[in-house]
């Protein structure tokens, strides 16, 4: 979804989404009664749907990334099915580049086929929480600490996709930041029997900007995530620039922002997945930072996973 995340979508004190709550309760019938209406279709290879409730910003294609690659080494033939968007074509291009067993179908339904064809073990769906046609095997919803659930209220008036209840279908749940107690018992409220646990993104390339200033922007979910990162591991970010989500980039845009940082004597940082949308443009003075995802207890973690095959 290519919007600028609306303040009030972090506070349940405002009018405007109190205004636009009765929207978010005709979206929230509107999904209750797909999810009665459609019937899941059952596939006899394991799916594993990686997915979240929150609109953007929450990490999900690099946790796919990185189940699929453990899993690979663990001797089982994964495949990452991903539902085709002209606009995605950022996250697109971050698996391309991370991971060779890569189906982009208009049709998820149709891409667990094409895996099963192919003769993969295994589907791991990045995003499709909301595909209620699929029945899924393991559901790992995603969520990044700095916003949790933002003011809790379906979109329009609030970030979610889908109402917190939905948790009940889930079966593990990553939260990308620091250990959070009261959300945990908030989400143990929906359902007791979730496994919660934390992931970390680890800068691997620092030793290139530090001691540098630096311009920095992104168009993903929630750019102030990018921002934090950076400047909690002690790089200088003298310049701030943020895009919405899947940002589509003109050249124009982008010799902007590289005369800014000359005039300002700065480098120019962006993220991984930022920089394969502007890469088609050839230019050379763009740098981006690669993180590695790290998953606590990921013994457990992958325990849970390989549930699935028993």
């Amino acid at each position: 979804m290519k919007i600028n995340k609306p303040k009030f979508w972090d506070s349940k004190k405002g009018f405007i989404s109190s205004f636009l709550l009765p929207l978010s309760y005709v979206i929230e019938i509107i999904i209750s009664i797909k999810k009665k209406i459609l019937k899941p279709q059952y596939f006899n290879i394991p799916v594993i749907c990686v997915g979240n409730i929150y609109i953007g910003g929450t990490g999900k294609t690099p946790l796919t990334v990185y189940i699929a690659k453990q899993l690979l080494e663990a001797g089982k033939k994964p495949a990452i099915l991903k539902k085709y968007y002209k606009k995605h074509s950022d996250e697109n291009d971050f698996i391309k580049n991370n991971f060779k067993n890569f189906i982009l179908d208009k049709d998820r339904v149709t891409g667990i086929k094409i895996a099963k064809d192919k003769n993969f073990d295994t589907v791991i769906l990045d995003d499709g929480f909301q595909d209620y046609k699929i029945k899924k095997n393991l559901n790992i919803t995603c969520f990044n600490q700095k916003q949790l659930i933002g003011n809790g209220y379906v979109f329009p008036a609030g970030p979610l996709r889908e109402s917190l209840s939905a948790l009940k279908n889930s079966q593990i749940v990553v939260i990308n930041g620091e250990k959070d107690i009261e959300f945990e018992k908030k989400l143990f409220k929906v359902n007791g029997k979730l496994s919660i646990f934390y992931s970390k993104y680890k800068p691997i390339n620092l030793d290139n900007f530090k001691n540098q200033k630096l311009l920095a922007f992104a168009g993903i979910g929630n750019p102030v995530n990018f921002f934090s990162l950076l400047e909690n591991n002690d790089l200088i970010v003298s310049e701030k620039i943020s895009f919405p989500d899947h940002y589509d980039f003109t050249e124009k845009e982008i010799l902007n922002i590289i005369e800014v940082a000359k005039n300002k004597n700065l480098k120019i940082i962006t993220t991984e997945k930022d920089y394969f949308r502007i890469k088609k443009f050839k230019i050379d003075k763009i740098n981006y930072i690669k993180l590695k995802l790290e998953i606590e207890n990921g013994e457990d973690f992958f325990r849970k996973i390989n549930q699935i095959y028993d």
